[in-house]
């Protein structure tokens, strides 16, 4: 991972309000939601983390495709838990 892509990592994390002590400590960090709030974003984030679920219980690496596709679904699931965070500010 890039620096320039920790520090957005970092950044995005900032932006849900989650703590990396937190992350670090293995404490939750999901958005709270306000129901009726975003109803497509978080409709994406089910998605993505019954995504998430299905491959993880995936059997065998596919060529080292699993795993990257397991990392590029955990960092949506970011991107888009930070834009729900965002979007509850605006």
């Amino acid at each position: 991972m890039s620096l320039v892509t920790r520090r957005s990592a970092i950044a995005l994390l900032g932006l849900a309000g989650i703590s990396i002590p937190a992350v670090l400590r293995g404490e939750s960090t999901s958005v709270r939601h306000t129901d009726g709030q975003q109803p497509h974003m978080r409709a994406a984030l089910d998605a993505l983390k019954s995504a998430a679920h299905h491959l993880d219980e995936a059997e065998a690496d596919k060529g080292g495709h699993r795993v990257k596709a397991i990392q590029l679904v955990k960092d949506a699931i970011t991107e888009v838990e930070a834009g729900i965070a965002v979007g509850a500010t605006h």
